[in-house]
């Protein structure tokens, strides 16, 4: 697989295209929770660009980064909601 690939660019748009709409309901959203769900999904989808990213260079260092960000990104949901939890 070649970086130009066009499935890969595709992926990579599509990604890119997800990753605005949850920056656009970050700010817009109604309630602090739908917040900190956009933020939980965009979360979610840096962590699949990285492994479109690792896939594509071939880099094991990219996935393995992946994996730390994504579990960092648990926890983080984890405090952000029983924060929200505690002030409702």
């Amino acid at each position: 697989m070649t970086l130009f690939d066009p499935g890969l660019m595709f992926l990579a748009g599509s990604l890119v295209v997800l990753m605005l709409i949850c920056i656009a309901r970050t700010i817009l959203g109604p309630t602090n929770p739908d917040r900190a769900v956009a933020l939980d999904t965009m979360n979610t989808l840096v962590v699949a660009a990285m492994v479109l990213l690792g896939t594509s260079f071939g880099e094991i260092v990219y996935i393995d980064v992946a994996i730390v960000y994504a579990i960092l990104s648990f926890v983080t949901t984890l405090y952000i909601s029983k924060y929200l939890e505690d002030n409702a």
